[in-house]
């Protein structure tokens, strides 16, 4: 069988990131050899959303097309279809191997989308939406740690595959609301595996690495080896959860919380916090000029336990799941939590690695913004379209040519049925 060409995206692309904290879309033009650059960009305060999950559709909706349409009149365009994020802790990701007999014959392209869609089949697709199925690595013959068979012989095939799967309820609902915003969701994307794309390193990734994205609702990381995702996961806890502590613990609101985290909050303690004094407003006198002044230590105190938290929940997941190894001994930090005073070094402590803290790699026409770490998701889809593995760009090719087989077929017609 002739090799299809791959199927390069041209044009305009659409993207949008739902999170808890905001709401953000990019639309770029990508030019025939490739080259991108954006031309819209809109972002809001996210509402009816709550750790990746919709708790008010009509909340929702409004947020989603206020973004949307911010970067429509940017653009000068109208979008059909985006590409959407997925966070939160209904993400879960597992590893499966799959072989199968290929009678001496050469690896095709065919056969390599065959085996991955073996990997699929082995998931329930009742129990869960599967978002990627990234091969980590493919044998033939017993021989390991082959990246790319096409084209070498062997009697046996076999591929070691990473899946990310997303719970039915969330991305149906999530479907629904943007289908409410009269947008069609092309695909679905896991927002670490987004923000890895955009932050790391092509070293980091081969060498051993974990992305850690503290958003607002959600801190989801990404464990990368030998240049591939490799394991994927996300506690229920980010950068609001602070805020929220902070109110409860000095009396204050929730504005005033986020102003003090902002201004004033570390996640470690310095010699200098029980003599440096902040204002707290009270909780019901934001009117008045009664303010309580406290030491900033007990702004610390507050803040600390719940980023230790955050960092030894990733720490005992990543043990459990056994891919401790494959993580290497590097750490990057993105998202809009990551800044906050204090997290690299609470990081490095914690889990014991090297750190460092990132923004999304420049592109032409991104506003210094939104090119920050909170916009690190929004920006991995876009590099995600533009550079698409070679499996994927064999889907896409075989889905413009209507030449899937039969079992993925299966798996797209679902797709359809039920979004």
């Amino acid at each position: 069988m002739k090799s299809p060409s791959p199927h390069k995206p041209t044009g305009s692309i659409a993207v949008l990131d739902v999170g808890t904290s905001k709401i953000a879309c990019f639309i770029a033009q990508v030019d025939a050899a490739g080259a991108v650059r954006i031309t819209g960009i809109g972002h809001q305060l996210s509402k009816g959303i709550r750790c990746g999950i919709i708790t008010d559709f009509a909340e929702a909706e409004a947020s989603i097309v206020a973004a949307v349409h911010a970067a429509e009149q940017m653009a000068g365009e109208t979008v059909e279809n985006v590409m959407v994020s997925l966070s939160g802790g209904n993400l879960t990701s597992r590893n499966v191997t799959v072989e199968m007999t290929m009678l001496g014959e050469e690896v095709s392209d065919r056969d390599i989308m065959d085996i991955i869609e073996q990997g699929r089949a082995s998931i329930a697709h009742n129990e869960s939406d599967i978002i990627h199925c990234i091969p980590v690595s493919y044998y033939l013959d017993g021989a390991r740690g082959i990246v790319d068979p096409r084209k070498m012989f062997g009697k046996k095939l076999g591929a070691d595959l990473h899946i990310i799967t997303g719970l039915p309820s969330v991305t149906r609902n999530l479907a629904h609301c943007v289908a409410r915003c009269h947008l069609n969701v092309e695909e679905y994307f896991a927002a670490p595996y987004a923000s890895a794309l955009s932050v790391l390193e092509e070293d980091e990734k081969h060498l051993g690495v974990t992305l850690i994205d503290m958003g607002g609702g959600v801190t989801s990381f990404a464990v990368f080896s030998g240049g591939r995702n490799v394991y994927t996961d996300a506690v229920a806890i980010g950068g609001s959860h602070v805020t929220s502590d902070i109110a409860k613990g000095l009396s204050t609101s929730l504005a005033h919380a986020e102003r003090l985290k902002t201004l004033h909050g570390s996640a470690v303690a310095s010699g200098s916090d029980d003599q440096v004094m902040v204002d707290v407003p009270p909780l019901g006198e934001e009117e008045s000029d009664e303010v309580n002044t406290l030491p900033r230590s007990m702004l610390v105190g507050v803040i600390r336990p719940r980023i230790e938290e955050i960092f030894e929940m990733i720490r005992s997941k990543i043990e459990m799941s056994g891919a401790a190894t494959a993580a290497g001994k590097r750490v990057v930090l993105t998202g809009g939590a990551s800044q906050l005073l204090g997290t690299r070094e609470m990081a490095a402590a914690i889990l014991g690695k090297q750190v460092r803290l990132a923004r999304p790699r420049p592109m032409p026409g991104l506003a210094e913004a939104v090119s920050g770490p909170a916009f690190a998701t929004g920006l991995g889809m876009i590099e995600y379209i533009t550079k698409k593995p070679m499996e994927d760009q064999m889907f896409d090719t075989y889905r413009r040519r209507g030449g899937l087989t039969a079992g993925f077929e299966k798996v797209v017609s679902w797709f359809r049925e039920n979004f």
